[in-house]
């Protein structure tokens, strides 16, 4: 059972064991995550094409904010992982007001200032449908990925770390990229079933691939801090 998170001592139970989300080690995978998040939606809103293969300008940032929340997931559990997913949402959402008061203020009316004025409105004004798709994918996927992990740990505490990475992984990915390249197609140009699966099928097979390669890496940061968070009692 998961213990409260304004807790640094973990009881004496048969439960898997959580860290305190109190700790610095944490404030600086949120401060990540967001980072993550916020130049994800930024270059998501760019279309991108390698020989027959669609995707956007986001595709080499998104799975590193998978593999965080995992990493928070396995060490802080559930409830510290939806405040990361919230704190990640709140810096999608301010980012896009600020876009949109950067692109209303008047700017230079010379020939430079009115070509940036119109660059900025390209790039910056479809985001917020990107923050949208994110926001929507997200949600649905983050969840599912830490709900599976959080409930296999349950079963299994410390062992099959690499196990629960790995079926977290899948369902979650493949929920969020049906959900955001589903919202997000229209705004970095695809108009067409055939772009829209392209599109969907990549993003997938290449979000997973990339986890599944990094998670040796994954597991070994997960391990050097379950390690060194004073909070972390594994049974």
């Amino acid at each position: 059972m998961e213990t409260s998170p304004t807790s640094r001592t973990q009881p004496d139970t048969a439960g898997p064991a959580w860290a305190d989300p109190g700790s610095g080690h944490y404030a600086v995978l949120l401060a990540s995550i967001s980072v993550v998040v916020i130049l994800s939606n930024i270059g998501g809103s760019k279309g991108v094409q390698f020989g027959p293969i669609i995707t956007d300008g986001g595709f080499f940032l998104f799975p590193l904010a998978y593999i965080l929340g995992d990493v928070i997931t396995e060490l802080y559990g559930a409830r510290a992982a939806r405040r990361a997913i919230v704190m990640g949402f709140i810096a999608a959402v301010v980012s896009v007001i600020c876009y949109a008061i950067i692109i209303v203020l008047p700017g230079f009316n010379d020939d430079y200032g009115i070509a940036k004025q119109s660059a900025l409105e390209t790039a910056l004004g479809p985001v917020w449908q990107i923050v949208l798709a994110g926001l929507l994918g997200y949600a649905a996927g983050q969840t599912l990925n830490s709900t599976v992990m959080v409930l296999m740990k349950r079963r299994t505490l410390e062992r099959g770390l690499f196990a629960r990475l790995a079926s977290s992984t899948g369902l979650g990915e493949l929920v969020d990229t049906l959900v955001f390249c589903t919202v997000a197609a229209t705004a970095i140009g695809i108009t067409t079933v055939g772009q829209w699966a392209n599109y969907t099928c990549f993003g997938f097979v290449y979000k997973v691939a990339v986890q599944y390669a990094v998670m040796p890496a994954t597991a070994w940061l997960i391990k050097w801090l379950k390690r060194h968070e004073p909070s972390y009692r594994p049974r």
